[in-house]
């Protein structure tokens, strides 16, 4: 078969363990998963309570159109119902863009360290990529501006961005947005804006009306607790959202997906709860890492990536055998940190514990 030119330099997307696969290895009768940013709280009690009590046509093709889950996120944030673009995840949602607007002839332009999916699907279709290192876990938005030439046809921002939490300030996303030609796609990956406290911050999708090019994505799988079901979303100008529909296919999400979704949505308490929560628990982090002399990233998402006192697999792996998932740096282009998700009081304080430990044996 003729592959692909792009497939020889790339490989399968590798899972993180199970906590099944740790507890029959390493013999340990209790993990705690600290490695996919998942919410530690689960979901919104409406949700348990609809998956309770409903039932729902399982013979009948989804809702293509998605249309209670669209009616309410249309009211939520004040936009058009044609102005949003539901996925398979946000992940989806990022091939569809790609697909969309990228090929041989076609440039974009990216951070790095961030979300590996932008520039795993831009080498599917066969794109000129440009990677912007971070600078002290942030953008460096005047180089993303630099690299601007006439193929570029995507830009994307992650902010908060995955994997050092931090948030860009508005004023210099506000500079940036405005310097970008308008017929180039900013994507402003948010999948971590619900835990966002920072009071300077702004709802970027206000900035719509401002800047038609730019385009939000959003996601139910990290605040909302809803990662097995698979269900993200863009927010955007409808002509934009109208050209993605052409590569979207037409059931896309499922039937369950969606009603969970919107039952998700009608408990704001949850996420609110959830929010304040994690804040708590993120500041015993920084504590942590400041008494213990560590490096750690200004976080506003519900992970952290601190520093390590040796190899970044070989810490993971120190925690692993004490009963903690969490993902080294090394496969995250951030050797010397681990990225930790924040987990409950409790399992901060038995993560802490092992850390503890981790820190005796590198002294």
């Amino acid at each position: 078969m003729k592959w692909k030119e792009a497939l020889s330099t790339m490989k399968p997307y590798k899972p993180g363990r199970s906590i099944e696969d740790v507890k029959e290895k390493y013999q340990l009768d209790e993990v705690v998963k600290l490695a996919s940013n998942e919410n530690p709280y689960g979901c919104s009690t409406h949700v348990v309570e609809f998956l309770t009590s409903s039932s729902l046509p399982f013979e009948i093709y989804p809702d293509g159109h998605a249309t209670i889950l669209r009616e309410k996120l249309a009211e939520k944030h004040g936009v058009q119902e044609e102005a949003i673009l539901f996925g398979n995840g946000s992940d989806e949602i990022i091939s569809i863009i790609c697909r969309a607007l990228l090929d041989e002839d076609a440039h974009t332009v990216m951070p790095t360290p961030s979300f590996p999916q932008y520039a795993h699907n831009a080498k599917v279709e066969g794109a000129a990529i440009t990677e912007i290192p971070l600078v002290d876990g942030q953008h460096n938005l005047d180089a993303h501006l630099a690299a601007i030439d006439e193929r570029t046809q995507i830009m994307w921002v992650c902010n908060p961005n995955n994997p050092t939490g931090n948030l860009i300030a508005h004023k210099d996303l506000l500079r940036f947005l405005e310097e970008v030609p308008s017929d180039i796609l900013v994507v402003l990956d948010e999948a971590y804006y619900e835990y966002v406290t920072d009071p300077l911050h702004v709802d970027s999708i206000s900035l719509l009306e401002r800047f038609p090019n730019i385009l939000i994505l959003r996601t139910f799988s990290k605040a909302y607790g809803l990662a097995s079901f698979r269900i993200g979303y863009a927010v955007s100008s409808p002509n934009i959202i109208t050209e993605l529909n052409k590569i979207r296919n037409p059931f896309n999400t499922n039937t369950l997906a969606i009603a969970v979704a919107s039952k998700a949505l009608e408990n704001d308490v949850f996420v609110e709860k959830c929010r304040a929560l994690n804040e708590e628990q993120r500041k015993r982090f920084e504590t942590y890492a400041e008494n213990n002399r560590l490096h750690i990233y200004d976080s506003q998402t519900n992970f952290v990536l601190i520093e390590v006192p040796c190899d970044a697999d070989a810490a993971a792996e120190f925690l692993l055998t004490n009963g903690y998932i969490v993902r080294s740096g090394n496969a995250l282009g951030t050797p010397g940190y681990l990225r930790i998700t924040i987990g409950t009081e409790e399992q901060n304080t038995g993560l802490f514990h092992a850390f503890d430990r981790l820190l005796n044996e590198n002294r």
